[in-house]
């Protein structure tokens, strides 16, 4: 069974790393997928391999810092596919563990438009349509470090706490449009991007004693994102082999 059959789903940052596991575990689920990414050459060769797979797939070069790009992209969306069903906002940008003292206004600024500010902006971008349509469902890609301190830096962390509280916001204003909104808060999960530096990283502080893997993280979003989770609003839910439980 198509968990996602036709559904128009959004997904910031997907030509690389948790993003591009979620497109095309999305895919698999037959989604109508928009790939929005800075990195255009990556994102075309993701909406490539997905459209191997029989998938509609619309690319969209934007940088997320920038709303009249986001604006773009939603218009661009509705006039291909004429409605948005899922938006994932999976782009973010982390800091590297630099401590308070250590960081720039610049730093804190980047983190926090890239982390807060895109969410923000392309949340109210698509909620209109939404709540026309009276369904939609949003997923937001938070952290652990949204809920417990030292798993980032200074910015990254109050970054991910203000993804959280903004993600309960958006659940308690729009449910009644029916339109679900939730959180996934990832422990650490090997990416392209960290496999090297995690060679060297014990697992022993983690209950399952591993670290996660793009394709859990995506079939969690499957889940929030299908009908299957109709009852599921204001979440946020912890992939991360039970670090923050202990």
């Amino acid at each position: 069974m198509s968990r996602l059959k036709d559904k128009v789903c959004i997904i910031t940052g997907a030509a690389s790393g948790m993003g591009e596991a979620e497109a095309f575990a999305f895919a698999t689920q037959g989604a109508k997928l928009v790939i929005a990414d800075l990195n255009i050459e990556s994102a075309q060769q993701v909406a490539d391999k997905i459209r191997q797979m029989g998938n509609e797939v619309l690319v969209v070069q934007v940088d997320i810092t920038e709303k009249t790009q986001l604006e773009n992209l939603v218009q661009t969306t509705l006039q291909h596919f004429g409605r948005i069903d899922v938006l994932l906002n999976n782009a973010g940008i982390f800091d590297k563990y630099i401590n308070s003292l250590d960081t720039s206004e610049q730093l804190w600024d980047l983190v926090f438009n890239i982390n807060v500010k895109s969410i923000f902006n392309l949340s109210n971008l698509v909620l209109p349509h939404m709540i026309e349509q009276k369904s939609g469902a949003i997923i937001n890609i938070g952290s652990i470090a949204g809920l417990v301190a030292k798993m980032g830096g200074a910015s990254y962390t109050a970054s991910k706490h203000a993804v959280l509280g903004y993600t309960k916001h958006l659940a308690a204003e729009y449910g009644k449009f029916g339109i679900k909104i939730n959180a996934i808060c990832p422990g650490t999960i090997r990416t392209p991007m960290t496999a090297e530096m995690l060679k060297t990283r014990p697992t022993d502080k983690i209950p399952l004693d591993r670290f996660g893997e793009v394709n859990e993280v995506a079939d969690l979003a499957i889940f929030l994102a299908s009908d299957e989770a109709q009852f599921m609003s204001g979440a946020c839910i912890t992939i991360d082999g039970g670090f923050t439980s202990i």
